[in-house]
This record gives structure tokens, C-alpha cells and sequence, in this order.
């Protein structure tokens, strides 16, 4: 099953072609899906894919892993759509799914590396495709986001989720807590020692 629209059948409601206005939520948009609108499910999609494959990947630093990861998301909203209730944000729901299944693909990645007789010296963490373009910045640009990916992946996975998840998809405490099912003490607690880590990989960086 791809991400892409086309893959899902078409369906009712918003016209051919169209995009929902973005003054559409997400909730009203799940709730259109529920009730059978399919076009709603790919704005959905359309919103989500990009944030969800760069949270997936920051998380565990495997491109081919981060996509399945999110194919599997998209998957299981699709089949379990009347799984959601309004009582939560759709976005919280909806990064749950996709933190559930990372944890997973981490714990299979454990059980491959102990029955592994070529076990990889860097646990299977792929060197980031080289984008650098024409110019030094760029290069220096590539360069630093690769130490920055490769930091992230030095920390513990419990730390890494949480630090991802308020950097980067920028949620707030409540929703981290929400999706991880940790109070926010601890919530904080884990984000703080992630932050103290990473400024100490990556203070040379952050002293230029």
C-alpha cells in the first residue's frame, strides 16, 4: 500500500482534485472519513506524510525504515478510523500510532542485531544520502545536519522521542505527554537530560 493518493479508492464529498482549506481541522477532517468520505482521509495524508516521515526518521535514522514506518501509520488510520474519538487532538492520535510503531521497529532491530552472525559496527544506522549542493555553506550546512542525526541517535530512545517530538514536530509538554503516556514531569525531566546531552556532542557546533 503507497502514501500516495491515488492508492486509496476515490470517494464523495470534496471535489475532484481539491484540497481541503486549511480553516478544515483535522478533527473535522477524520470525522468526514469516518463517515465514509475517503478524500478527506488523503488531505489527511497530505498533511501528515512529510512531519510524520521526518519525526520517523529523526527517531530512528533509517530512511527505508522511517517509510514503512509511516505506511504502517496510514494503514492502521485507515483501517481503524472509528478507533478515534474527539476527545483527543487528531494529531496526538495520529503521532501515538507512528511512536508505538518506531518503538517496535527499535525492539526488532534489537532482536536482528542479537541473532545477527554480521552484526554492523554502527547497529544498522545509515550514513544520510550526500545533498550537499555546488557551494561551501550548503556542504557545511549538510555536514552539521548529519552530526546533529547522528547525535539523536546516540541518545537513549526514551530521550530521543520526547526531545524529537518537542524540537522538532514542536508539540507541546500536554501533547508529548499524551502521545507517550508519561506525566509532564517527566515529560520535562527526559527532554531536559536530551537537551544536556546534545549540547554536550554538539558544542562545538553550538559555539560558532
Amino acid at each position: 500500500m503507497s502514501l500516495h493518493e491515488g492508492t486509496y479508492p476515490a470517494s464523495r464529498g470534496l471535489p475532484e482534485g481539491s484540497r481541503a482549506p486549511a480553516t478544515v481541522s483535522d478533527e473535522d477532517l477524520i470525522a468526514r472519513f469516518q463517515e465514509g468520505d475517503e478524500r478527506a482521509f488523503n488531505e489527511l495524508v497530505r498533511r501528515y506524510k512529510d512531519p510524520l516521515t521526518n519525526f520517523a526518521f529523526r527517531f530512528l535514522g533509517d530512511r527505508d525504515e522511517c517509510l514503512d514506518v509511516v505506511q504502517e501509520t496510514f494503514i492502521r488510520v485507515y483501517r481503524n478510523k472509528h478507533s478515534f474519538k474527539p476527545i483527543a487532538r487528531f494529531s496526538t492520535w495520529l503521532y501515538t500510532i507512528t511512536t508505538n510503531l518506531c518503538r517496535s521497529a527499535l525492539r526488532r532491530r534489537r532482536v536482528r542485531a542479537i541473532f545477527s552472525l554480521h552484526r554492523d559496527d554502527d547497529d544498522g544506522v545509515r550514513e544520510l544520502p550526500d545533498e550537499s549542493a555546488h557551494t561551501d555553506r550548503q556542504a557545511d550546512a549538510s555536514l552539521k545536519a548529519e552530526r546533529i542525526q547522528r547525535a539523536l541517535l546516540t541518545l537513549a530512545p526514551k530521550y530521543r522521542e520526547v526531545v524529537v517530538l518537542r524540537e522538532i514536530e514542536e508539540l507541546s509538554y500536554e501533547e508529548i505527554a499524551a502521545v507517550t503516556r508519561l506525566n509532564i514531569g517527566t515529560v520535562k525531566s527526559r527532554i531536559n537530560r536530551a537537551r544536556a546531552q546534545l549540547q554536550e556532542q554538539l558544542k562545538d557546533l553550538l559555539d560558532d
